[in-house]
């Protein structure tokens, strides 16, 4: 066993047998089965429980089950084919697989599906989607749609969405967070992005072609092609935001296709009972000490800014589950949940939508678990200058949430609980007066939109509320500040785990990922994981969002990098880091790369930059000592956070839609590098935009950078001082400073000596005398910069 002093090389050499949770130990002996389903939906031998876990993660994990299973891609063969185990006892054999039996390994091609053979190869982590189509195609034919569009995301337009509003996963087999998909009478597509392909090709099986882009306009060819003229091109108005709607619309216009929006989900009636109940879990209010306000005065500020506005609008329309709860979301999109509601006195009234559910959530400080690793809640809120409507199912609220939202009646903080269902009606009868309804396009879903009369809108990308909670007041940093110290111990805690561990060979990326959950269940006022933990070895670390839930969870290895991407939901803050390690000689690539990355890190994490400049201006940073030899990576630099609310808050990052940097704006900073079929890289820490100490001021408005709240240090076996500037090697050692001060204490607090021993290892300083020569481009990058902000009016 390690002890305090001991060397890292030492301590690995020392290393005890795996200290894997109870759950793993108990795992059986022998070979494990890979299980891929056969025939699902009705009118399959699948059992239905089985048939509605189809791709959840307790099929991927390698556990052998009692059901009907035959290797992948060899369904017609009659005798049992080389590389499969017994058949599986009790079990009958589905329709279409003559042998029954299940493969002992994940096939040797990539893991990936492989239409072109004869017979097809399917993985192990394909769903056979077959009698779901057909079931759709004929509900499709029933209301004459000749093409159906189904998006990845909820109601309230949210990044992460629960398992009933899992329609794409659920049809397609695809669990990547962003996609869409259309079915036609006998072609079936799906669209998704660079991050998803690979997995894509994991998960889908041959009825699918898969498009590589996320573009409206490819979609919309696509589907001319396949649609003939007079045919009607359909879609849930509900589950598609107002910009999206307007984008079909323009794809198809005067091509003779009709859009037809259908309020009766055709996903829905396909998937029919199977599809997983609705959340009735308690929706609780936040003790007041984690709060960084009371929502009697989020809601005075709305009220204000509607007062200030130029067009005096009467009401804004809440439809974003975070708003509800009150803080800010990340990066792509699909939850479910929203607020809206009727004006009985006719007052002004804001509305609030999707990515605002988390400031719903926020702004009456109420917390729920509708949506997995969010603690949000299905809601919509209508909020005028003299009433307040929340729309939310009333049994769920805790009798002490009940009590605060009703503590201000009657009067204009008196909040009128409707049930949830009835917000469309309510908003329809509401629109009837003489009023303007403020809502932000991008997460208002068009459903809602279309009911209010043009006339009395009040267009603008972001609600007032998104604005607001996107800047945290300083009672809120300092619990942020104090929840990524906590995070970190976990974190640590882990490494030091991952060195005594991995050189025994039992641990996989998925215990990994659940040995990293327990230490952060052990931290103070923890609630769980932020989101599903990215845990991924070797070549999976290509897929930048790969999970190891999906099937293919490998042993980690010292021959091997290793990339996890993970976080933690605290009472006091929302946690997301990202590290990249490897115990063993990393090829000249391989640290070459890394090293590319943490410098892009560093460039943007100590960039001083004027106030109000925009995150997709600096952004560039990120990237330079990657662009310098030839690299890059193929997803967005960074997205806000919230406190104890979405991992991922709209509208703080660095993408083109973002808004303006402000001080107390919160965002991740993650540069990578991704080597398909080898290894991936990634480093993400969170930063809290702060004012600048310079030495002069020009301007009303100070100067502004980032003050990185994450507090990990970064892999040693992977830095190549050399590449380095000393600028560079000073922002580290300094950096390192400041972890030893915030969470050498904390360790020491709880005990953890050998991890504090660890942590005082891990960030010895740096030789400021083995840094290199800066690369020749950062003087031409820096005046290019200058040129871009005085353009951008930044």
């Amino acid at each position: 066993m390690s002890v305090p002093g001991l060397s890292r090389t030492e301590r690995m050499a020392r290393a005890p047998p795996a200290l894997l949770l109870p759950e793993l130990q108990a795992r059986e002996e022998g070979p494990v089965a890979h299980l891929v389903p056969v025939a699902a939906g009705r009118g399959s031998h699948v059992p239905p429980a089985l048939d509605r876990s189809l791709g959840a993660p307790a099929l991927r994990h390698g556990r052998r089950v009692t059901a009907a299973w035959c290797c992948s891609g060899l369904e017609q063969r009659s005798s049992k084919p080389p590389g499969c185990s017994l058949r599986l006892p009790g079990a009958a054999v589905p329709t279409g697989c003559a042998s029954g039996w299940a493969p002992q390994a994940p096939s040797t091609r990539n893991d990936i599906r492989d239409c072109s053979a004869d017979p097809p190869y399917l993985p192990p982590t394909a769903t056979n989607t077959t009698a779901r189509l057909a079931v759709l195609r004929g509900i499709m034919q029933t209301h004459g749609v000749h093409a159906y569009i189904v998006p990845s995301t909820d109601a309230h337009m949210s990044e992460y969405i629960s398992e009933r509003d899992a329609r794409l996963g659920w049809l397609t087999g695809f669990t990547g967070s962003a996609g869409t998909a259309v079915v036609t009478q006998d072609k079936a597509a799906l669209w998704t992005d660079s991050r998803y392909w690979t997995q894509a090709e994991r998960e889908l099986d041959c009825n699918w072609e898969l498009q590589r882009t996320t573009s409206i306009e490819s979609i919309g060819m696509w589907i001319l092609k396949k649609v003939p003229e007079e045919g009607n091109v359909s879609l849930d108005p509900f589950l598609f935001s107002i910009d999206t709607w307007k984008s079909y619309s323009q794809a198809l216009h005067g091509s003779g296709r009709t859009l037809l929006p259908l309020e009766t989900n055709l996903v829905d009636q396909a998937w029919g009972d199977q599809r997983p109940l609705p959340s009735s879990s308690e929706i609780y209010s936040l003790p007041a000490e984690f709060t960084g306000s009371s929502w009697q005065e989020k809601v005075a500020g709305i009220r204000q800014q509607m007062e200030q506005h130029v067009q005096r609008p009467t009401a804004v329309l809440l439809s974003g589950l975070e708003e509800t709860a009150c803080k800010q979301p990340r990066c792509r999109a699909g939850i479910t949940a929203g607020a809206t509601g009727l004006n009985p006195g006719g007052g002004r009234a804001v509305s609030v939508t999707s990515a605002e559910v988390s400031f719903l959530a926020g702004l009456f400080n109420l917390r729920g678990d509708d949506i997995p690793y969010n603690p949000v809640f299905y809601s919509y809120t209508l909020l005028t200058n003299t009433t307040i409507s929340l729309f939310v199912e009333e049994s769920r609220l805790s009798v002490a949430a009940r009590e605060s939202l009703r503590s201000g009646c009657p009067g204009p903080l008196c909040v009128e609980l409707q049930e949830y269902g009835q917000v469309s009606a309510h908003l329809l009868s509401y629109a009837q007066g003489n009023v303007t309804v403020w809502l932000g396009t991008e997460y208002t879903t068009y459903g809602l939109y279309s009911i209010i009369p043009q006339e009395k809108l009040l267009e603008e990308s972001y609600s007032p509320v998104m604005m607001a909670k996107a800047v945290k007041n300083t009672h809120e940093q300092e619990m942020l500040r104090a929840a990524h110290v906590r995070d970190a111990v976990a974190v640590i805690q882990y490494l030091l785990w991952l060195e005594k561990t991995v050189p025994q060979g039992q641990v996989d990326e998925f215990s990994g990922a659940q040995q990293i959950d327990a230490f952060r269940w052990a931290q103070e006022h923890s609630r769980g994981p932020s989101f599903q933990s990215i845990s991924a070895s070797g070549l999976n670390a290509a897929l930048a969002h790969y999970s190891p839930s999906n099937g293919s969870s490998r042993t980690l290895s010292a021959r091997e990098m290793y990339l996890f991407d993970t976080g933690g939901q605290y009472l006091d803050g929302t946690t997301d880091i990202t590290r990249t390690v490897h115990w063993g000689e990393p090829t000249p690539l391989q640290k070459e790369a890394y090293t590319r990355v943490l410098m892009g890190n560093i460039d943007l994490s100590r960039l001083i930059f004027p106030s109000n400049t925009a995150g997709r201006t600096v952004e560039s940073f990120a990237r330079r000592a990657l662009w310098h030899v030839g690299l890059n990576y193929g997803h967005g630099t960074g997205h806000g956070i919230g406190n104890f609310l979405s991992v991922h808050e709209w509208p703080v990052g660095f993408q083109s839609n973002n808004v303006p940097l402000e001080a107390g704006m919160f965002t991740s900073i993650e540069p990578g590098y991704y080597r398909d079929g080898e290894f991936g890289i990634r480093i993400e820490d969170i930063a809290l935009v702060v004012e600048a100490q310079t030495e002069h001021q020009s301007g009303e408005k100070p100067f502004l950078t980032f003050e990185v709240v994450s507090l990990v240090p970064y892999d040693r076996n992977l830095i190549d001082l050399s590449l380095l500037s000393p600028e560079q090697i000073r922002y580290l050692n300094s950096y390192y400073e400041k972890i030893r001060a915030h969470v050498g204490p904390e360790l020491r607090r709880q005990r953890l000596e050998e991890a504090y021993a660890w942590l005082q290892e891990s960030t010895e300083p740096f030789p400021v005398s083995s840094a290199g020569t800066a690369p020749a481009g950062t003087l031409a990058l820096a005046s290019l910069l200058s040129v871009l902000l005085s353009r951008l009016g930044a």
